[in-house]
């Protein structure tokens, strides 16, 4: 593939975690509106759970993310390599 190819999947990649990231927080503040006005101990145990589970899955997400920018970085660089 080539460099543009890398730099622009960079940008992209980049801006996913991004997304990603910003996601994260209004869910959290919505769960922790929900957890708010729960109306019995139950519902606010099984929010906060929901909560718990959502900021995990971001997380794994972001971390996927990060892994496909370290490979797209060491594409990069191998291409870069290939060139000289």
């Amino acid at each position: 593939m080539s460099i543009e190819y890398y730099r622009k999947r960079l940008i992209d990649l980049r801006a996913q975690v991004a997304k990603e990231r910003e996601s994260k927080k209004k869910d959290n503040e919505r769960y922790a509106g929900y957890v708010k006005n729960a109306s019995s101990p139950s519902s606010k145990a099984s929010y906060r759970k929901q909560k718990i589970d959502c900021a995990a899955r971001h997380d794994r997400r972001i971390e996927s993310l990060k892994r496909e920018i370290e490979s797209a970085k060491a594409s990069l660089a191998r291409e870069r390599a290939k060139r000289k």
